[in-house]
């Protein structure tokens, strides 16, 4: 799309489509909304005015399907997301995958933020806006279709982020699975979508090494002490603590950084410990290709034994044929 300017030049302006379903009525939003008119986007309703129940109710009479924000204005429309995220995901009116694809959009701008900062702590802001996410993404994650909806939107190449939404989106099914609540899901998810922040401390070029010597791997075993360390001025229940520090302890004592064993490792980190292992095993990762969820499951049993609690990995099994994705 693109408009003339006095000296005849052309400013060309992009937009991104939007469902008029995830605008609601009296919350205000930095951004404007476009409706198509042919080959023309027209305004209608701008960033200073208020979205009232009118203007929903217009679209809905004209069977409006699809509206538009201008791309410059996106960074806007993506927080206004993350406030109106729980109602978003609540309004049964938007199909499931679309309801899924919003959840991920969200889950990579915050996560994001969070794991390529290269800071002596996590900020703040961004801790709470990670909270918030959290907080209003758990009732539609435990939906009964909620795996399944977002099966299509776990990407298997392998970066920080997209790995710790995948481990807490299979950590909060499992934990479900056992009938834990909601907040204890909510315990356990900030653990999971920070289990690996400690990683930040480590050199980038030892994370992409494909084989790192001995002292390397040494530096890379340090994440979970470091990443306590990134969160230690914010508010964290002793759950998510556990579950960045402990997430790499095994069954068999065999772990680190505190050999725990057995019953000795938090219920919660156990059932993290088997989603972070599948999830690294089914990614494209510097020095191994992915494995598919098969291959990474019978590995999982075959060739690390005594790493996992057994009950938990039956149960992890049981939830993603469940969901369809083995």
């Amino acid at each position: 799309m693109s408009k003339p300017v006095p000296d005849g030049k052309t400013v060309v302006q992009s937009f991104f489509t939007i469902s008029p379903l995830m605008i609601f009525p009296e919350t205000l939003g930095r951004f404007s909304i476009y409706l198509r008119q042919g080959d023309e986007m027209v305004l209608y309703a701008d960033s200073e005015e208020r979205f009232t129940e009118r203007h929903r109710r217009n679209l809905h009479d004209s069977g409006v399907k699809e509206v538009f924000v201008k791309t410059e204005q996106k960074e806007f429309f993506e927080r206004y997301v993350e406030s109106n995220l729980g109602r978003i995901l609540a309004d049964e009116a938007l199909p499931m995958p679309e309801r899924a694809r919003i959840f991920m959009d969200a889950a990579k701008d915050v996560v994001q933020d969070v794991f390529e900062e290269r800071l002596p702590a996590i900020r703040k802001e961004n801790f709470e806006r990670l909270k918030n996410v959290v907080e209003q993404s758990i009732r539609f994650l435990t939906k009964e279709k909620a795996l399944t909806a977002l099966a299509p939107f776990i990407a298997h190449d392998y970066k920080g982020y997209t790995h710790s939404i995948h481990v807490f989106v299979f950590t909060l099914a499992v934990l479900q699975s056992f009938g834990a609540v909601e907040d204890e899901l909510f315990q356990a998810g900030m653990g999971a979508m920070l289990h690996d922040v400690g990683k930040l401390r480590v050199p980038k070029e030892v994370l992409a090494k494909r084989n790192p010597s001995r002292a390397e791997q040494e530096v890379l075993r340090g994440h979970p002490l470091w990443g306590v360390s990134l969160c230690a001025q914010l508010t964290m229940s002793q759950t998510s603590l556990n579950c960045i520090l402990f997430h790499h302890e095994r069954m068999d004592g065999e772990g680190y950084p505190g050999r725990l064993s057995g019953d000795g490792i938090p219920f919660p980190v156990r059932v993290l410990s088997v989603c972070n292992s599948y999830d690294n095993l089914t990614s494209e990762r510097p020095g191994s290709a992915a494995l598919s969820p098969f291959e990474a499951l019978r590995a999982m049993r075959d060739d690390m034994k005594g790493a996992f609690d057994l009950e938990v990995f039956k149960r992890f099994v049981q939830v993603l044929s469940g969901a369809s994705l083995v």
